[in-house]
């Protein structure tokens, strides 16, 4: 078993719920044990502006799941969930991304880890960070918390929600 961070975000229409039918299924997925979520923070959109803000937090599970597995088995959960694919970085009911897969690196046409652009974001680092802050960013050598700590990016975050268990 293998520990994996997932990043979640959703800007459109009841985003707790699509947070939350999204996590509880993760939860019911076989192959994965859901471990911790962080509370969910409301944030500004990155790259295209002009939507709604965001609902953003971090989930720690443990898988036996090779990522193409992994990646497969959350897309089908955004799909479930009601993920509608419109513009990159557009408006979303859910998004669930692999941010951090153990200490792997690892570089296809389809998927990228650690996540390329984690340590550039305050919506992710922030939440990664309450949940594993002495996580160390594989590639970067440096733990999530240093990331945040040196981060440019202060852009916004309000906790919207902290209950989970």
């Amino acid at each position: 078993m293998c520990t994996v961070y997932i990043g979640f975000g959703s800007n459109i229409d009841d985003r707790l719920a699509y947070i939350q039918n999204a996590i509880h299924a993760l939860s019911e997925t076989e192959g994965i044990t859901l471990q911790k979520v962080s509370s969910v923070y409301q944030t500004d959109p990155v790259g295209y502006e002009a939507q709604a803000e965001f609902l953003n937090g971090v989930a720690a599970i443990q898988t036996n799941l090779p990522p193409p597995s992994l990646l497969r088995t959350l897309k089908d959960i955004e799909t479930l969930v009601g993920r509608q694919h419109r513009i990159r970085w557009g408006p979303r009911e859910i998004d669930l991304d692999i941010l951090i897969y153990g200490d792997l690196c690892l570089q296809t046409e389809r998927l990228v880890i650690p996540h390329p652009e984690m340590h550039l974001r305050h919506f992710v680092l922030a939440p990664l960070a309450e949940i594993a802050p002495d996580l160390v960013h594989p590639v970067l050598k440096a733990s999530v918390q240093t990331l945040l700590a040196c981060l440019d990016d202060r852009s916004a975050l309000k906790c919207f929600y902290s209950r989970w268990f």
